[in-house]
């Protein structure tokens, strides 16, 4: 019967990377670090090799990690680049949370995607289209398609300068026929969902559709 092991090390192109068993009592992991690399000590000379430790759902001190470094160390050329666990729950929705700013033109046949909310300093052209998990802020025109909350929220919204889509797409929702969002206002407008249809409104007026305060952490 084989043993399972607490570490696993892959290689890639940027160097090793050593998989640590979260469930492993840390004393434990570390002497099966020691024993894997003493094993190993004749193959482990040679380049530097860059090496990124992963730690699943484990968290740890500086103190341990300094001691996981000090036995990798012993090899003499690995080098530790970084030692990282996996984001929590909390975390995963503060990157979804995270507003990208981006600057220039979306051109015909050019498509932007984005993992949570983007500001846009710029237009896009007929043909471009911008695809945001959360909500979309187009500080020019849309001329062409944008699809907020992509991965099924349906609360994001798009907001744009000058509001001409060929067409808006709020989760699952397609927006009604383009010539139905030609608006001779010249304050920037938005599209929300409101019981699965899509609207239109001012954006000063988004206080009322979002009760709670809105803070971005901008990139």
């Amino acid at each position: 019967m084989s043993v399972k092991t607490a570490i696993t090390i892959k290689g890639t192109k940027e160097g090793l990377v050593f998989l640590l068993d979260d469930r492993c009592e840390f004393g434990a992991l570390l002497d099966e670090l020691q024993e894997k690399l003493d094993k190993h000590e004749q193959q482990l000379t040679g380049p530097i090799v860059h090496v990124f430790v992963k730690l699943g759902s484990r968290r740890i001190g500086e103190e341990d990690k300094e001691r996981l470094r000090a036995a990798i160390r012993r090899q003499g050329n690995f080098l530790v680049q970084a030692i990282e666990s996996d984001p929590t729950p909390e975390e995963l929705e503060a990157q979804r949370n995270v507003m990208r700013t981006m600057t220039g033109i979306v051109r015909s046949g050019q498509t932007v995607r984005h993992e949570g909310h983007l500001l846009l300093l710029g237009d896009v052209n007929p043909g471009g289209s911008v695809l945001c998990t959360g909500d979309i802020y187009i500080m020019g025109a849309l001329r062409g398609t944008a699809h907020a909350g992509c991965e099924g929220n349906a609360n994001a919204i798009i907001a744009a300068s000058l509001m001409t889509p060929t067409q808006l797409r709020i989760a699952e929702v397609i927006s009604r026929p383009p010539e139905e969002w030609a608006s001779a206002e010249p304050t920037m407008e938005y599209a929300y969902l409101r019981d699965g249809v899509m609207e239109l409104d001012k954006l000063t007026h988004l206080h009322h559709h979002r009760k709670e305060a809105m803070f971005f952490k901008g990139v």
